[in-house]
């Protein structure tokens, strides 16, 4: 049996758990800084007596980040390895936060958004990466839909941060907290073991084959005595244009289209939500105690995706839950009571958070090891500009006369094209090695 045949048919245990929280709490950690800007926007447009549509810039400066990050860094990453750019882009965005809190004028937080962005970026399809690459066949959609559900604890801490500290100590202590995750990588850099597949592609065969022999050992399984190297692909790495071959083409479109949609639509609400519910006329606090509610919304939704990805498969719960998301949305844009603002919201942000650790879990075994992080890296950074477009589309639409219901009509109408570009166009992977998938 050959290393990665090895690895793949270890059951799951404390080493998989181990990795899954070890590099959730730097995706939780990634999101706490992302939700912080969201949470800082309406504080700092007052203070600094900003525009709507300086405001969207704020928030699209950051995502431009995202996108060259997520292109640079899938790329380095299947390069250098995925442990180096994991760690190297949780110090980025870590330190580019706190320099956001001595931000001297609108120009410098630009800047520094960008910056902020371009780590954050880089540190998403890397993680998903290495973690897609450690899991279980049987397991990986679940593992990784879990992973993505640290998002939702750090939008929780961001939202915690506003609604308790903002309001008493000012918009730049937000920025400060969100600089401490750049002490965490000293962790990282002595826990998180280099993806085995990626040791293999570059010839690391002895330590690919300890790595494995460690985790059998944990498992309770006797360790191979042999080292039994899998055939490899002696293809020649063309970088861009491996993922528009004819086999990989319609996935690659499929791909980048989904993404687009779906970051498209969560930036410009989420992004945005704390300003437009002051914007209905709710006060700052108000405003933060919503979008915090709609916030704990999020985690049952990853559950539940988490539940379903390995059972129904990824096809049927990815566009079952964006279906679901765009008629939340529609009603979220029409409600005219707190009430009904805070149920559409709460389902809303529960379908919507869902989705996205679907997209997470699919997008990377769609690629051989060789692209994979290219691959997700690319399609990520399809959908920052999606997300770049977004915040500044809803600050130009949200300044005419019924602003709010067009928004999210508006997103009603991306998300449900989103749903049925997947029915059409997607494959299952449910179950399936990696190796299967793209054999």
């Amino acid at each position: 049996m050959n290393i990665v045949a090895r690895l793949e048919r270890i059951p799951v245990s404390s080493f998989h758990y181990r990795l899954l929280i070890i590099t959730g709490l730097g995706w939780m950690f990634d999101a706490m800084d992302t939700g912080i800007i969201a949470f800082v926007l309406p504080a700092l447009a007052k203070t600094w007596q900003l525009s709507q549509v300086q405001m969207g810039y704020i928030g699209s400066m950051g995502l431009i980040g995202m996108a060259l990050g997520a292109v640079l860094a899938g790329s380095v990453a299947d390069k250098i390895g995925r442990k180096k750019m994991f760690a190297a882009t949780l110090v980025v965005y870590s330190i580019a936060t706190g320099l956001c809190g001595i931000a001297w004028s609108y120009e410098s937080l630009l800047v520094f958004r960008f910056l902020v962005g371009f780590g954050l970026g880089g540190q998403l399809p890397v993680a998903v990466t290495l973690v897609t690459e450690y899991s279980p066949p049987g397991q990986r959609g679940r593992f990784i839909v879990l992973l993505e559900s640290f998002w939702g604890l750090g939008w929780l801490a961001a939202a915690l941060i506003a609604y308790l500290l903002i309001p008493r100590f000012g918009w730049q202590i937000g920025f400060f907290i969100g600089a401490v995750p750049a002490l965490y990588v000293f962790y990282i850099w002595r826990t998180i073991p280099e993806s085995v597949r990626y040791l293999i592609s570059k010839g690391q065969l002895q330590a690919a084959h300890d790595i494995v022999c460690q985790i059998e050992k944990n498992a309770g399984l006797e360790p191979a005595a042999e080292m039994i190297v899998p055939a490899s692909d002696k293809t020649k790495r063309t970088g861009f244009s491996d993922i528009w071959t004819p086999k990989f083409f319609k996935r690659t479109l499929m791909l980048w289209l989904i993404w687009f949609g779906i970051v498209y639509s969560y930036y410009g609400i989420f992004t945005w939500l704390p300003s437009l519910m002051i914007g209905q006329g709710y006060t700052i606090l108000k405003s933060f105690e919503f979008v915090l509610i709609m916030t704990i919304a999020q985690l049952p939704g990853y559950f539940a995706a988490a539940y379903l990805v390995d059972r129904i498969g990824r096809k049927a719960t990815l566009a079952g839950f964006l279906a679901a998301c765009a008629v939340c949305a529609y009603f979220f844009g029409m409600a005219g009571s707190p009430a009904t603002v805070l149920i559409w919201g709460c389902l809303m942000s529960f379908f919507n958070l869902g989705a996205w650790g679907v997209i997470y879990t699919y997008t990377p075994e769609l690629y051989p090891t060789k692209i994979r992080a290219l691959g997700s890296g690319w399609a990520a950074a399809i959908g920052r500009i999606g997300g770049i477009l977004a915040p500044t589309v809803v600050g130009q639409m949200i300044t005419a006369e019924g602003g709010f219901t067009r928004v999210f009509g508006m997103f009603t109408a991306v998300l449900l094209a989103v749903s049925v570009i997947i029915w059409v166009m997607g494959e299952e992977t449910k179950g399936k090695s990696l190796d299967e998938i793209n054999n």
